[in-house]
């Protein structure tokens, strides 16, 4: 096969190539001035190049598309080099996907496969599609109704709301300070206070596990990483929240799930609190 494509290359016509085969068959081998290797070595080459092209531009396109997850599975080899560039944001790495809003002025990673709350996406739509308007917007929506609820929030498909991570960004006095709490701990044991007396349930009971101080120095910002429970006599809840005030906002995130499947999920939780960081 290889001889014949050869030949349909380099002859002009039918008769030509079977002379020049007569003629090749006919030297010997000490006459002959080339090898049949020698002569086959130019197509090689130009096939050779061909394929490596069509290889290169393959992945290329693979890359740029994520065609069968290749982007993940190239970036998971370097998941710093990527997550420091942002590309977690297009691109999941090691499992991982990236929120930056830029608005309020935070991000994090979280699960890739979970998706964002369906409410949430319909309010910030509404609230860019009033921005563009020519209009004036109506006095009640200048204004969120609500200052606690979430600015974002992500969880599994189909999910009830019981496992989640979210986000609630609230204006504090330009004076307010975490610290007055006293240290981690302290910290932690009146944010879980908080968090059940909320509630008008008289039932619900907090328990504080965990509180550590992640300290950022360049930008003199301290994040206080919280790990406790919350139970009532009809359910039982693990959460790992990371509270951080800076420019007149208390940063809020919380990530929960069942108590049941907290072995499972502990890894991940763990990941998203550590991820968690002010970009304003």
């Amino acid at each position: 096969m290889s001889l014949k494509l050869y030949v349909s290359l380099h002859s002009s016509s039918p008769k030509n190539a079977k002379l020049s085969n007569i003629s090749i068959a006919q030297q010997s081998s000490g006459d002959r001035k080339t090898s049949p290797a020698d002569e086959f070595s130019p197509l090689a080459e130009k096939f050779n190049r061909r394929l490596l092209l069509g290889v290169g531009s393959s992945s290329v396109l693979a890359i740029g598309a994520n065609f069968g997850g290749v982007t993940s599975f190239v970036l998971g080899l370097s998941p710093e080099f990527g997550r420091n560039l942002k590309l977690d944001v297009v691109y999941p790495i090691r499992g991982y996907s990236r929120c930056i809003d830029t608005v309020e002025g935070f991000e994090f990673i979280y699960p890739a496969t979970w998706v964002g709350d369906q409410t949430l996406l319909y309010r910030a739509a509404e609230k860019s599609e009033r921005e563009i308007s020519l209009d004036l917007p109506p006095a009640r929506n200048s204004r969120r109704k609500n200052v606690n609820e979430p600015v974002v929030a992500f969880g599994p498909p189909g999910s009830t709301g019981e496992l989640n991570v979210s986000v609630i960004v609230s204006p504090v006095s330009p004076t307010f300070s975490i610290e007055a709490f006293g240290g981690p701990k302290e910290v932690g044991e009146a944010i879980v206070k908080t968090v059940t007396r909320s509630s008008q349930r008289t039932d619900l009971k907090g328990t504080l596990l965990e509180a550590n101080l992640r300290q950022d120095s360049e930008r003199n910002l301290k994040y206080y990483e919280l790990e406790f429970k919350v139970e009532s006599p009809s359910f039982q809840r693990h959460n790992v929240a990371v509270c951080c005030v800076n420019g007149g906002r208390l940063y809020t995130l919380n990530a929960q799930a069942p108590e049941s499947a907290w072995s499972e999920l502990k890894h991940e939780f763990h990941t998203i609190a550590k991820s968690f960081s002010i970009i304003s």
